[in-house]
Parts: structure tokens; C-alpha cells; sequence
């Protein structure tokens, strides 16, 4: 159960000099926190609190809304196959049996070796391309079931490893700003004009004579 190591510490404090609020940075620090251990533990949600001034609810409410963020253990492959609808017309139910029996887990559950974990998912917005499923958040789309053995095949033998990354990985190549470069991000209460966001909702001459 950790916290930020020292590099993804370093990395957090950067990200959250990005924005006005602190608070803001939220969702690319669980990011983060997923990328160093595989799944958002609770220490890291606790180290999060403490970094964005916020309670370790509030980033346990922000993590647990969104079904890409994990709270426990998954596999180094996290596979989810879609069965809603243009998948399931196009077997992805029947896919979804056969990933179960290859793998030898109920959806839901991990391999014993900790190298899959399977998942049942709603529409993952590849409905042109049924039956469709994603490793990682990586697609993989019009999957027969010699095709899902393949895929299995493949990355048990380290095939795909330049295609697909461990679980929690988003990109190889990390984002910098350089400071020179950066867009003049102030807090708030420090800025010297009210930021244009807070009038969002003003229309042009709102508030003056007809």
C-alpha cells in the first residue's frame, strides 16, 4: 500500500502546478498513482488528499465514479469484453463464455499467475467493430474466439509487449512543460484579473441598458 515514490512525487508536484486549483490535477494523480502500483491504493489516495488540500473521501469519490480506476489488485492485463448491444448481436456473450473458459476465471476474477484479470463491460464505443474488446484500454475489435486465444497466446509470450503496456500505463512518453513554456498559471486568489472561466455563463453586454 504505498504512497508516491519520489519520482512519481516529483512528477505529481509538476502536474499540479498545471492548474489553478489544486484540486484540479485530481484525476491525473490517480492516473499516476495506478501507473506506480497497478491499481489506486489507499495510501496514495491518502498522499493525493494531502497534496491537493482536499479530504481522502473526497479522492476516494472521484476514484471510485470512474470504472477505470481500480481499488484492488488486477491482472498485468486487464481484458474487458464488451456484450452490450451490436456486441452481443454479434456474439459477444459467446465471446465472453469462451474468454472465461480459456482463462479459467469467471468475469471478474484473476488467474491465479496475477497475469489476467477479465471483465464484463458496457458499451466501449466500438459498435461498428463487433464483437470488440480492450486489454488495457488498448481496442482490439471483430474478435473471434481463435482470435481472443491468439491475443492471449501473444501477450503470455511477451509479443505485444511494445503495443501494450502493464495495467495503469496511459502512454510511454510522459508529458513535461518546460516553465518558459508554461501558461502562466496562478492560483486564483492570486490572480491580478478574475480568470474568464467565471464569467462563463454571462452573456456578451449582460447586465447593460437595452
Amino acid at each position: 500500500m504505498a504512497r508516491f515514490s519520489p519520482e512519481h512525487l516529483e512528477t505529481a508536484r509538476e502536474i499540479i502546478a498545471r492548474y489553478p486549483r489544486p484540486k484540479s490535477a485530481l484525476i491525473p494523480l490517480l492516473h499516476l498513482a495506478q501507473e506506480q502500483d497497478g491499481y489506486v491504493t489507499d495510501d496514495a489516495m491518502r498522499h493525493i488528499a494531502e497534496l491537493v488540500g482536499v479530504t481522502p473521501a473526497e479522492v476516494l469519490g472521484t476514484c471510485s465514479f470512474y470504472e477505470m480506476f481500480k481499488l484492488h489488485p488486477v491482472g498485468t492485463y486487464l481484458v474487458n469484453v464488451c456484450t452490450n448491444i451490436s456486441c452481443m448481436l454479434c456474439g459477444g456473450e459467446e465471446l465472453l463464455a469462451h474468454a472465461s473458459e480459456r482463462l479459467g476465471v469467471a468475469p471478474g476474477g484473476t488467474t491465479p499467475d496475477g497475469r489476467f484479470t477479465l471483465e464484463e463491460v458496457e458499451c466501449i464505443a466500438a459498435c461498428t467493430e463487433a464483437p470488440c474488446l480492450q486489454v488495457n484500454y488498448r481496442y482490439v475489435t471483430n474478435v473471434t474466439n481463435d482470435d481472443f486465444d491468439r491475443l492471449i497466446d501473444d501477450l503470455a509470450a511477451g509479443k505485444l509487449d511494445h503495443e501494450v503496456p502493464p495495467h495503469g500505463t496511459l502512454a510511454r512518453v510522459r508529458q513535461h512543460i518546460p516553465a518558459d513554456r508554461t501558461a502562466g498559471i496562478v492560483p486564483v486568489a492570486e490572480a491580478a484579473v478574475e480568470p474568464a472561466w467565471m464569467h462563463a455563463n454571462e452573456a456578451p453586454g449582460a447586465g447593460g441598458d437595452a
